[in-house]
């Protein structure tokens, strides 16, 4: 069966650059971001990495660790650590996973027949503290991922995580935000204090993580 939303992502163990790891105990209580790439030495998949490993300070700030996959194996990872850090100019500072057995790949339904029968998609799953499945993208092999997108939607989970409100189209942190439909209007009052209801099931308010 497909993974879902709200699925408890399945844990394993697996050889990554960084050494073996279990993957739910190196995750912790953190946030995580695993996504997977169709092969090594290749373009697109070569900028993606390098863009994930620039953004190491933005996921850390997010209490967020990043670890990429696919069906090469470490020793291949290895190798191309060298290119992605000459290319991209930044050191690779998470692990990459090596599944020439496609376990994680078949796990996480990384492997689209239609697509491709052997590589992996660029499937990506964020992950919450708890273990579960909270967003899954997937792009073509030829589409690299925006990244801007990825942390929008971290912020955007991590901030409707701890608050009653849901977040509109494009929105970014610091904009407005919608009250939850869960809270009737004395309760959205008692809560955030004010709110600017555009229709009864249309109510924003000032992002309350700012």
């Amino acid at each position: 069966m497909a993974l879902r939303l709200g699925d408890t992502a399945p844990n394993f163990t697996a050889p990554t650059t960084e050494g073996e790891i279990d993957f739910h105990d190196w995750k912790g209580d953190s946030w995580a971001v695993l996504f997977s790439h169709p092969k090594d030495f290749t373009p697109v998949c070569t900028t993606e990495l390098g863009m994930t490993a620039k953004l190491g300070d933005e996921f850390a700030k997010r209490n967020v660790k990043a670890i990429a996959v696919s069906v090469d194996s470490v020793d291949s990872h290895n190798g191309w650590v060298g290119d992605i850090e000459e290319t991209q100019g930044t050191a690779v500072n998470f692990p990459i996973i090596g599944d020439p057995d496609r376990v994680v790949a078949d796990l996480y339904d990384m492997i689209h027949p239609n697509a491709d029968t052997t590589l992996t998609v660029r499937s990506l799953f964020i992950i919450g503290p708890d273990h579960t499945v909270k967003l899954m993208i997937t792009y073509p092999a030829s589409t690299g991922r925006n990244f801007d997108e990825v942390l929008r939607v971290i912020d955007s989970l991590q901030l409707t995580a701890n608050h009653s409100v849901a977040t509109p189209a494009n929105w970014t942190k610091g904009d407005e935000v919608i009250v939850s439909p869960g809270l009737d209007d004395a309760a959205a009052t008692e809560k955030f204090g004010s709110f600017n209801a555009v229709k009864p099931y249309l109510r924003y308010v000032a992002d309350p993580s700012t």
